[in-house]
């Protein structure tokens, strides 16, 4: 039977600096979902990239007194590791200085061109004198003309979602020097997305795995009426515009990062020596392409990226889910490195092991609301829910037949109506969280995981097999093997959560192979009687700090950080 095909894919982190947890939702959101359709014996690639083109990196090189190449290299290279270190199981993350996406790009939009979608116009921008450039995107920030934010950028408000140009800022001014700029007339190539508003209309609507809040947003969006938006920059860092008379016109950064998605399977499969596979992916009406984004994104996502698509006159599917989240803020404010204003991805994991940070992430996905990161709620998190609760289940049932059958699954004599329905009920918990994992609705998939190993403690405390074992030993053998089907189903479905102590668990089980290798099914497969697992020992550990330790020992690991960079 041929698999299913299911590509995966999150927005690609822009590598000024290294991302932050608040991006991470997002890395983590598509890697969950992967690793499930995996288990469930799909062909799944997932892949993304570090963003290295425009005015983010630009500013930050200018700043740093560097080349913008200079500092993409350093920083790229560092995120590579570091998502390694978190268990993203990327089957291409690449970046947009490679070879195969700036071709991809380059001809994608000269179809788009030939197909008569972009057209060349003078317009205005604004022009700093003092910095001899036009300041497109984030080289400008000024007031939100809608909801009058004071920090909207020239391509987008961060407030009210809406996408900007620099001319529409209100009380303009240059983000390196601070100076008014002046309005200078330029030439600009310009992308006509009202020629797709009804075909974007139908996919939307039609569209039933988009969340409501992302089909109302984007429907929204287009009956304000779609307005050309701009495919070249005044920027010297970025793919070369493949149009005639652009020279020294750059791609605009948002155009050319949707199409990664594509570029990025075209390279994978390309590295993989079959070079047309990745239109299995790409042109197959039956393929599900899933794309996780946070919902300042969500119009590049639902609307240009579609239309970039429409627009080659080739038969590209639609993204078949965009699922966005809120924000993930740190009190109450956007996360900030150069204001040390949050957590970033390096120094979260000096400070503890992946998975507590993948689980904590999960768990409090912000599905829907701005959230607030909270030292408190981590500790919470980590210490009631993986350790007290998933951790103390596995460890006293696997201890118990460590000392008690002689690390042998007992051989249950009889099970009772009350072991039955715990089994029953392990199975409908099995598809819920399938289902919650499938309609993304992963905070309550990650949450229901641990409900698990609760409904597992609940078991045990009522069953008391300490004590039972002393006076009918068949009976305590009946609740742990029962314990131990538990045991088991935990290690299968907290696999796309937390990875490395799913796999440290099957290694403990005893059982062939790796964790992530397997079958979905084989959850609820029951170990069988005699079978022989390892020593038991502790998958997690108590943090014994309070909030206010934790901060200090951020700032520590920060000034130690400080010292390498």
């Amino acid at each position: 039977m041929e698999l299913g095909k299911v590509l995966v894919a999150c927005g690609w982190p822009y590598v000024n600096y290294v991302p932050h947890l608040g991006t991470l939702v997002q890395v983590l959101s598509a890697d969950v979902v992967a690793r499930y359709y995996r288990l469930k014996g799909e062909d799944v690639v997932m892949v993304s990239g570090s963003d290295e083109h425009g005015t983010p990196i630009e500013v930050e090189a200018v700043r740093l007194g560097i080349s913008p190449k200079q500092l993409t290299d350093k920083n790229h290279a560092k995120v590579v590791e570091l998502l390694k270190k978190w268990g993203f199981s990327f089957n291409n993350y690449t970046r947009t200085e490679n070879p195969v996406h700036k071709e991809f790009v380059q001809n994608h939009l000269t179809k788009i061109y030939n197909n008569g979608y972009i057209f060349v116009q003078e317009t205005e921008m604004p022009y700093c004198k003092k910095c001899g450039r036009f300041l497109p995107d984030r080289f400008v920030e000024g007031k939100c003309p809608y909801c009058s934010h004071e920090h909207a950028r020239g391509d987008q408000c961060n407030a009210c979602g809406r996408l900007l140009e620099p001319t529409f800022l209100i009380e303009p001014y240059c983000v390196i020097c601070k100076s008014k700029p002046a309005i200078k007339r330029t030439k600009h190539w310009y992308f006509d997305l009202s020629k797709f508003s009804e075909k974007l209309r139908d996919y939307i609507s039609s569209n039933k795995q988009l969340a409501s809040n992302t089909r109302n947003f984007s429907l929204s969006f287009i009956k304000e009426g779609l307005k050309p938006r701009a495919v070249t920059r005044d920027v010297e860092w970025g793919i070369p515009a493949p149009f005639p008379e652009a020279e020294n016109k750059t791609i605009y950064v948002w155009i050319e990062a949707v199409l990664g998605y594509v570029s990025a399977t075209i390279e994978y499969f390309k590295n993989c020596g079959e070079p047309e596979k990745w239109k299995e992916y790409w042109f197959n009406k039956d393929a599900k392409t899933l794309f996780f984004i946070g919902k300042d994104n969500i119009p590049f996502h639902t609307i240009i990226f579609p239309a970039l698509l429409l627009g080659s006159h080739e038969s590209y599917s639609l993204p078949w889910n965009v699922s966005a989240t809120e924000f993930l803020q740190f009190k109450g404010e956007a996360f900030s490195k150069s204001r040390r204003i949050g957590v970033f991805i390096d120094e979260a994991l000096e400070l503890f092991p992946a998975d507590y940070w993948r689980y904590f992430l999960a768990a409090t996905r912000p599905e829907t609301k701005d959230t607030n990161f909270s030292w408190k709620l981590f500790i919470e998190k980590v210490n009631a829910d993986l350790n007290d609760t998933l951790g103390n289940f596995i460890h006293r049932t696997l201890k118990f037949i460590n000392s008690q059958f002689d690390s042998e699954v007992p051989e249950p004599s009889c099970l009772s109506e009350d072991d039955e329905r715990v089994l029953k009920t392990l199975e409908e918990r099995v598809e819920t969280i399938a289902n919650e994992i499938e309609d993304c609705r992963l905070q309550s998939a990650a949450n229901d995981v641990i409900s698990i190993s609760r409904m597992g403690n609940q078991y045990l405390n009522e069953k008391e097999p300490w004590n039972v074992i002393k006076k009918d030993r068949d009976e305590a053998a009946n609740t742990i093997y029962v314990a131990a089907q538990i045991v088991k189903t935990l290690a299968l479905v907290s696999a796309p959560f937390i990875p490395f102590a799913a796999e440290e668990l099957w290694r403990i089980l005893n059982l062939p192979g790796n964790v992530h290798e397997q079958e979905w099914d084989e959850a609820l497969k029951p170990l069988p009687p005699s079978h022989k697992i390892g020593e038991a020992s502790p998958l997690f550990r108590k943090i014994e700090a309070s909030s206010e330790k934790l901060v200090e020992k951020l700032e520590k690991v920060r000034e130690k950080m400080s010292k390498v960079d």
